[in-house]
């Protein structure tokens, strides 16, 4: 059959670092599904009562294309059969759940949590990372102990080992650990206190984690340095140092314009529209573009270009967007190429440390803060900050029309030309200090 694949054409569209993103067909619905970083899973496409349905069949790992085909045809003749192999998995899950359950051991009180919260997750990475940690650090010690004997010793026995090395990770371990718990309560499989709660109880055993670790905060530029830093960047070459002037001026976050495609680009209402999917707080994201940012736009816009073309591609293939580390490279590049072994970074943030991409952000949330009328919510909004509470349930409004005098004033300051700046910190020697370095 013409357009079959083939064991070479599926190792060659899987190649690492060269896979081809979408989806490869074979034959009768099935097909090698390739996502943009790289995984990919065997699909069959089935119709059935008028209705299209994607069954995964399995992940592609080292399973060959006959294994998969194997699958498929092993699930036609459920399909055949009248059953849906989407809905005959799910009662085998079921089944086998309620299996395990019996014993209603820790590691049963966790898989029923993670199909119970099968809904819930943002994505599938959240999934496996709440399931990773628990394999890692609770199951080998608890997994096997009836979940109303687990104690407070026991929890501990899981934490301690990491708690001042990894207080972050201990932290959410501890977390996840009290949702089984609370999970397997409701269910009737224990009673009593949750031993993995903090207030009232844990609390008074370990050290707050914020006080082992406190939260370091990303390197970030001073921002009446801005427009030295960026008419040095204009001076760069390359596809990254463009991508980071659209990241400052925009104040998004890399991976939002590392993945902007032409098609989100509304040039005529100069607007940016980021789908949820994209966005870290998952919700849809305008963002307001100034002159500076278009003027970027209008000198990479190609004259011929399709919705899904990236804006930013790596260097290898245009499907393929620019990597993190190339900004992350520049930047650092940028603070220390040509300089003594000895002597400090030309950009960096108060305390000596070479700024971060992400570090714009920073620079930007002080500048509004400092200097602009809009206040707070805009500031925040601009930012793509998720309002939680109550402020969140009733803030429906994006705030877009308000928040493009404010990019608009950024733009400017960005591109106002070096040495310009009327405002300086209330640090003057370490501002001075950085200015000094700073200079392009």
């Amino acid at each position: 059959m013409a357009g079959k694949l083939t064991e070479l054409t599926v190792k060659a569209l899987m190649a690492k670092g060269r896979h081809t993103p979408g989806r490869h067909t074979d034959e009768k619905g099935l097909h090698l599904h390739i996502r943009a970083d790289g995984n990919a899973a065997w699909v069959l496409r089935y119709r059935q009562h008028g209705r299209q349905r994607d069954l995964n069949l399995l992940p592609y790992a080292d399973k060959t294309l006959k294994v998969a085909r194997d699958a498929a045809d092993a699930a036609r003749v459920t399909i055949k059969a009248g059953k849906d192999p989407i809905r005959e998995r799910q009662q085998q899950a079921r089944a086998a759940l309620e299996a395990a359950s019996a014993d209603r051991t820790f590691r049963a009180a966790l898989e029923s949590t993670l199909e119970a919260k099968a809904g819930a997750w943002k994505n599938e990475k959240h999934r496996w990372q709440w399931r990773a940690t628990l394999e890692t650090h609770a199951l080998p010690k608890i997994g096997e102990l009836p979940v109303s004997e687990v104690t407070t010793d026991d929890v501990m026995a899981v934490l301690r080992p990491i708690w001042t090395r990894t207080p972050e990770t201990a932290s959410r371990l501890r977390g996840r650990i009290e949702t089984v718990l609370d999970h397997a309560k409701v269910r009737g499989w224990r009673s009593g206190e949750n031993p993995a709660r903090w207030r009232g109880h844990l609390r008074e055993m370990l050290a707050d984690p914020s006080k082992i670790a406190p939260v370091q905060r990303q390197p970030a530029l001073p921002w009446v340095l801005m427009p030295a830093f960026m008419a040095a960047l204009r001076a760069r070459k390359g596809m990254a140092a463009v991508a980071l002037q659209f990241t400052i001026l925009t104040a998004a976050r890399t991976g939002e314009v590392r993945g902007a495609t032409w098609g989100e680009i509304d040039t005529e209402a100069r607007v940016w529209t980021i789908q949820a999917a994209r966005m870290k707080a998952g919700e849809m994201h305008r963002v307001p573009l100034s002159h500076a940012a278009m003027t970027v736009l209008a000198a990479l816009r190609p004259e011929q270009s399709r919705p899904g073309d990236l804006i930013f591609p790596g260097a290898r293939a245009a499907t393929k967007p620019l990597s993190d580390m190339a900004l992350a490279m520049l930047v650092r590049g940028m603070a220390t190429d040509g300089l003594e072994q000895d002597a400090p970074p030309r950009w960096r943030d108060l305390t000596g440390r070479v700024v971060v991409p992400h570090g714009f952000r920073s620079a930007f949330r002080d500048w509004a803060g400092e200097t602009r009328h809009e206040g707070r919510e805009v500031a925040e909004r601009a930012l793509a900050h998720a309002v939680g509470g109550v402020e969140g349930a009733y803030a429906r409004s994006d705030l877009l029309e308000k928040r493009r005098p404010l990019m608009q004033a950024w733009g400017e300051w960005c591109e106002r030309a070096p040495g310009g700046a009327a405002v300086v910190p209330l640090d003057t020697s370490t501002a001075k200090q950085a200015v000094v370095g700073g200079r392009a």
